[in-house]
Protein backbone atom coordinates (compact mmCIF):
# COMPACT_ATOMS: atom_id res chain seq x y z
CA UNK A 1 0.00 0.00 0.00
CA UNK A 2 1.32 3.65 -0.99
CA UNK A 3 -0.44 6.70 0.63
CA UNK A 4 0.46 9.26 -2.57
CA UNK A 5 0.52 13.32 -1.60
CA UNK A 6 1.22 16.14 -3.65
CA UNK A 7 3.29 18.84 -1.68
CA UNK A 8 4.97 22.59 -2.48
CA UNK A 9 8.57 23.26 -1.62
CA UNK A 10 10.39 26.31 -2.47
CA UNK A 11 7.70 27.37 -5.20
CA UNK A 12 7.68 24.11 -7.25
CA UNK A 13 4.76 20.83 -6.38
CA UNK A 14 6.35 17.38 -6.17
CA UNK A 15 4.88 14.09 -5.86
CA UNK A 16 5.67 10.98 -3.68
CA UNK A 17 4.60 8.90 -1.09
CA UNK A 18 4.45 9.22 2.60
CA UNK A 19 5.86 7.18 5.52
CA UNK A 20 5.42 8.34 9.05
CA UNK A 21 6.34 11.80 8.15
CA UNK A 22 9.19 11.51 5.48
CA UNK A 23 8.12 11.74 1.59
CA UNK A 24 9.85 9.44 -0.88
CA UNK A 25 9.86 11.50 -4.29
CA UNK A 26 8.75 10.82 -7.69
CA UNK A 27 9.03 12.37 -10.56
CA UNK A 28 6.51 12.27 -13.69
CA UNK A 29 2.38 12.05 -13.40
CA UNK A 30 0.61 10.34 -10.68
CA UNK A 31 -1.59 8.54 -12.55
CA UNK A 32 0.89 7.03 -15.32
CA UNK A 33 3.72 5.10 -13.88
CA UNK A 34 5.65 7.60 -11.81
CA UNK A 35 8.90 7.40 -10.55
CA UNK A 36 11.45 7.70 -7.39
CA UNK A 37 14.08 9.86 -7.82
CA UNK A 38 16.01 8.98 -5.16
CA UNK A 39 15.27 11.78 -2.36
CA UNK A 40 13.23 11.64 1.03
CA UNK A 41 11.96 15.25 2.38
CA UNK A 42 10.92 15.62 5.48
CA UNK A 43 6.86 16.57 5.78
CA UNK A 44 7.65 19.21 7.96
CA UNK A 45 10.02 20.72 4.83
CA UNK A 46 6.84 21.17 2.57
CA UNK A 47 3.40 22.38 2.11
CA UNK A 48 0.52 19.97 1.81
CA UNK A 49 -1.29 20.48 -1.20
CA UNK A 50 -4.53 18.81 -2.33
CA UNK A 51 -3.43 15.09 -3.22
CA UNK A 52 -4.94 15.42 -6.91
CA UNK A 53 -6.50 18.45 -9.19
CA UNK A 54 -9.61 16.57 -10.13
CA UNK A 55 -11.11 18.38 -13.18
CA UNK A 56 -14.73 17.56 -11.04
CA UNK A 57 -15.99 15.96 -7.53
CA UNK A 58 -19.13 14.37 -7.49
CA UNK A 59 -20.97 14.08 -4.75
CA UNK A 60 -23.76 11.72 -3.43
CA UNK A 61 -26.80 12.29 -1.23
CA UNK A 62 -28.40 9.91 0.15
CA UNK A 63 -26.02 7.04 0.02
CA UNK A 64 -25.67 5.12 3.52
CA UNK A 65 -28.66 3.12 4.78
CA UNK A 66 -28.62 4.40 8.25
CA UNK A 67 -28.65 8.28 7.59
CA UNK A 68 -31.93 6.82 4.86
CA UNK A 69 -33.57 5.52 7.60
CA UNK A 70 -33.20 7.96 10.09
CA UNK A 71 -34.33 10.62 7.65
CA UNK A 72 -37.33 8.10 6.39
CA UNK A 73 -36.15 8.49 3.16
CA UNK A 74 -36.33 5.57 0.36
CA UNK A 75 -32.93 4.24 -0.46
CA UNK A 76 -32.79 5.08 -3.88
CA UNK A 77 -32.85 3.27 -7.22
CA UNK A 78 -29.77 5.18 -8.93
CA UNK A 79 -27.02 6.94 -7.41
CA UNK A 80 -28.36 10.87 -6.56
CA UNK A 81 -25.55 13.33 -7.17
CA UNK A 82 -24.22 16.84 -7.68
CA UNK A 83 -20.89 18.31 -8.57
CA UNK A 84 -18.77 20.31 -6.56
CA UNK A 85 -16.75 23.66 -8.69
CA UNK A 86 -13.38 22.99 -8.34
CA UNK A 87 -12.80 26.86 -6.93
CA UNK A 88 -13.80 24.84 -3.92
CA UNK A 89 -10.89 22.78 -3.15
CA UNK A 90 -8.62 22.82 -0.13
CA UNK A 91 -5.85 20.92 1.29
CA UNK A 92 -5.44 19.36 4.83
CA UNK A 93 -4.11 21.81 7.38
CA UNK A 94 -6.02 25.17 5.59
CA UNK A 95 -8.97 27.01 6.90
CA UNK A 96 -12.33 26.62 5.46
CA UNK A 97 -13.94 30.27 5.59
CA UNK A 98 -17.33 31.71 5.89
CA UNK A 99 -19.00 33.16 3.18
CA UNK A 100 -19.42 36.97 3.47
CA UNK A 101 -22.51 36.54 1.32
CA UNK A 102 -24.16 34.00 3.89
CA UNK A 103 -24.56 34.04 7.48
CA UNK A 104 -26.40 30.85 8.64
CA UNK A 105 -24.92 27.21 9.47
CA UNK A 106 -22.33 25.38 8.23
CA UNK A 107 -21.90 22.27 8.26
CA UNK A 108 -19.51 19.25 7.91
CA UNK A 109 -19.77 15.96 6.28
CA UNK A 110 -16.97 13.66 7.26
CA UNK A 111 -16.79 10.87 4.10
CA UNK A 112 -14.64 8.63 1.74
CA UNK A 113 -13.54 10.07 -1.42
CA UNK A 114 -12.81 7.54 -4.61
CA UNK A 115 -9.48 8.91 -7.05
CA UNK A 116 -10.29 8.15 -10.23
CA UNK A 117 -6.92 6.65 -11.68
CA UNK A 118 -7.81 7.18 -15.62
CA UNK A 119 -10.25 7.99 -18.10
CA UNK A 120 -13.30 5.91 -17.77
CA UNK A 121 -16.77 5.90 -19.68
CA UNK A 122 -19.38 3.02 -19.82
CA UNK A 123 -17.42 0.68 -17.64
CA UNK A 124 -18.84 -2.57 -15.93
CA UNK A 125 -18.75 -2.83 -12.39
CA UNK A 126 -16.31 -5.70 -12.46
CA UNK A 127 -14.13 -3.57 -14.48
CA UNK A 128 -14.25 -1.01 -12.47
CA UNK A 129 -10.93 -1.82 -10.11
CA UNK A 130 -8.60 -1.10 -13.10
CA UNK A 131 -9.93 2.96 -12.89
CA UNK A 132 -9.81 3.27 -9.04
CA UNK A 133 -6.64 4.69 -8.10
CA UNK A 134 -7.13 4.71 -4.53
CA UNK A 135 -9.49 6.59 -2.01
CA UNK A 136 -8.66 9.43 0.77
CA UNK A 137 -10.92 11.91 3.22
CA UNK A 138 -13.26 14.27 2.35
CA UNK A 139 -15.02 16.91 4.44
CA UNK A 140 -18.08 18.06 1.83
CA UNK A 141 -18.86 21.02 3.94
CA UNK A 142 -22.35 22.97 2.99
CA UNK A 143 -23.74 26.61 3.80
CA UNK A 144 -26.84 24.30 4.18
CA UNK A 145 -29.86 27.04 5.03
CA UNK A 146 -29.07 28.15 1.25
CA UNK A 147 -29.92 24.48 0.05
CA UNK A 148 -34.07 25.23 0.33
CA UNK A 149 -33.69 29.34 0.72
CA UNK A 150 -35.75 29.34 -2.59
CA UNK A 151 -38.73 27.90 -3.29
CA UNK A 152 -38.69 27.28 -6.75
CA UNK A 153 -34.91 25.56 -7.06
CA UNK A 154 -32.85 23.66 -4.64
CA UNK A 155 -29.74 25.10 -4.32
CA UNK A 156 -27.13 22.61 -3.76
CA UNK A 157 -24.54 23.21 -5.92
CA UNK A 158 -24.35 27.02 -4.46
CA UNK A 159 -24.51 25.55 -0.77
CA UNK A 160 -21.56 23.30 -1.53
CA UNK A 161 -19.12 24.98 -4.18
CA UNK A 162 -18.30 28.49 -2.05
CA UNK A 163 -14.26 28.89 -1.66
CA UNK A 164 -12.91 26.57 0.69
CA UNK A 165 -16.14 24.32 1.00
CA UNK A 166 -14.18 21.09 -0.88
CA UNK A 167 -12.00 19.54 1.18
CA UNK A 168 -9.88 16.68 0.91
CA UNK A 169 -6.59 14.84 1.44
CA UNK A 170 -3.65 14.38 2.69
CA UNK A 171 -2.82 11.45 0.86
CA UNK A 172 -4.83 9.03 -1.83
CA UNK A 173 -4.12 5.48 0.00
CA UNK A 174 -3.85 2.54 -2.74
CA UNK A 175 -4.31 -0.93 -2.57
CA UNK A 176 -7.15 -0.70 0.58
CA UNK A 177 -10.23 -2.34 0.43
CA UNK A 178 -12.79 0.50 1.48
CA UNK A 179 -15.65 -1.73 2.84
CA UNK A 180 -13.45 -2.68 5.75
CA UNK A 181 -12.44 1.17 7.04
CA UNK A 182 -14.44 3.29 8.87
CA UNK A 183 -14.98 7.03 9.18
CA UNK A 184 -14.71 9.39 12.04
CA UNK A 185 -15.68 13.09 12.42
CA UNK A 186 -14.23 14.75 15.62
CA UNK A 187 -15.24 18.34 16.20
CA UNK A 188 -13.38 20.57 18.68
CA UNK A 189 -12.16 17.21 20.10
CA UNK A 190 -15.83 15.40 20.69
CA UNK A 191 -16.51 12.75 18.10
CA UNK A 192 -19.80 13.65 16.13
CA UNK A 193 -19.04 10.98 13.47
CA UNK A 194 -18.24 7.25 13.33
CA UNK A 195 -19.91 4.94 11.15
CA UNK A 196 -18.71 2.33 8.72
CA UNK A 197 -18.49 2.38 4.44
CA UNK A 198 -19.79 -1.19 4.48
CA UNK A 199 -23.21 0.60 5.22
CA UNK A 200 -23.11 2.40 1.49
CA UNK A 201 -26.02 1.87 -0.65
CA UNK A 202 -23.51 2.14 -3.54
CA UNK A 203 -20.60 0.58 -2.74
CA UNK A 204 -17.41 2.34 -4.78
CA UNK A 205 -17.40 -0.05 -7.67
CA UNK A 206 -20.96 -0.21 -8.55
CA UNK A 207 -20.78 3.62 -7.94
CA UNK A 208 -17.88 4.40 -10.22
CA UNK A 209 -19.45 2.11 -13.12
CA UNK A 210 -23.17 3.89 -12.53
CA UNK A 211 -21.39 7.52 -12.74
CA UNK A 212 -19.47 6.62 -15.93
CA UNK A 213 -22.61 5.80 -17.48
CA UNK A 214 -23.49 9.45 -16.97
CA UNK A 215 -20.30 11.11 -17.66
CA UNK A 216 -16.90 10.51 -18.61
CA UNK A 217 -14.97 10.47 -15.56
CA UNK A 218 -10.86 11.65 -16.17
CA UNK A 219 -7.58 10.78 -14.02
CA UNK A 220 -7.55 12.76 -10.74
CA UNK A 221 -11.70 13.06 -10.80
CA UNK A 222 -13.13 12.76 -7.02
CA UNK A 223 -16.44 11.10 -6.15
CA UNK A 224 -17.56 11.88 -2.54
CA UNK A 225 -19.57 8.91 -1.52
CA UNK A 226 -21.81 10.66 1.16
CA UNK A 227 -21.77 10.47 4.63
CA UNK A 228 -23.91 9.50 7.49
CA UNK A 229 -25.37 9.88 10.68
CA UNK A 230 -23.86 12.47 12.86
CA UNK A 231 -23.52 15.25 10.48
CA UNK A 232 -23.61 19.65 12.37
CA UNK A 233 -22.79 22.27 12.42
CA UNK A 234 -19.36 23.71 12.98
CA UNK A 235 -20.92 27.01 15.67
CA UNK A 236 -17.51 28.06 17.56
CA UNK A 237 -15.68 31.13 16.69
CA UNK A 238 -13.22 28.79 15.64
CA UNK A 239 -13.13 24.99 14.96
CA UNK A 240 -10.53 22.30 14.42
CA UNK A 241 -12.46 19.71 12.51
CA UNK A 242 -10.47 16.16 11.53
CA UNK A 243 -11.77 13.38 9.29
CA UNK A 244 -10.43 10.04 9.78
CA UNK A 245 -10.31 6.98 8.03
CA UNK A 246 -8.27 4.16 9.21
CA UNK A 247 -5.92 2.98 6.86
CA UNK A 248 -6.00 6.53 4.75
CA UNK A 249 -4.90 8.87 7.32
CA UNK A 250 -6.76 12.03 8.96
CA UNK A 251 -7.68 15.10 7.08
CA UNK A 252 -7.41 18.08 9.52
CA UNK A 253 -8.72 21.96 9.10
CA UNK A 254 -10.31 24.70 11.06
CA UNK A 255 -13.00 26.97 10.45
CA UNK A 256 -13.40 30.51 10.99
CA UNK A 257 -16.81 32.10 11.31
Amino acid sequence: MANWLRFEKDGTTGIGTLEENFITVFSGDLFNNPQPIGDTIALSDVTVLTPCDPSKMICLWNNFHALATKMNSPVPEEPLYLLKASNAFLATNQTIRRPKSYDGKVVYEGEIGIVISKKCSEISEQQAAGYIFGYTCINDVTAAEIISRDSTFAQWVRAKSFDTFGVFGPVVATDVDPMELSIQTVLNGAERQNYPVSDMIFPPHKLVSLLSHDMTLFPGDVIACGTSIGVGSMKDPSNSIDVTINGIGTLNNTFVQ
